[in-house]
């Protein structure tokens, strides 16, 4: 995974930031889920790289 790659560890980090303030643009664009997505894509891509 590449330096700015998204990885679970920091999708969980941005989740635990929108549950803790529901209010905040984080929780409220959604972008804690577009962020496990990308978690999610980039897992399937390191997956690839090592075959």
């Amino acid at each position: 995974m590449s330096k700015g790659s998204m990885s679970h560890d920091d999708a969980d980090r941005i989740s635990a930031a929108a549950a803790a303030d529901p209010s905040s643009s984080t929780a409220t664009s959604g972008f804690d889920d577009r962020a496990h997505a990308a978690a999610d894509r980039n897992d399937d891509d390191d997956y690839e790289d090592e075959e």
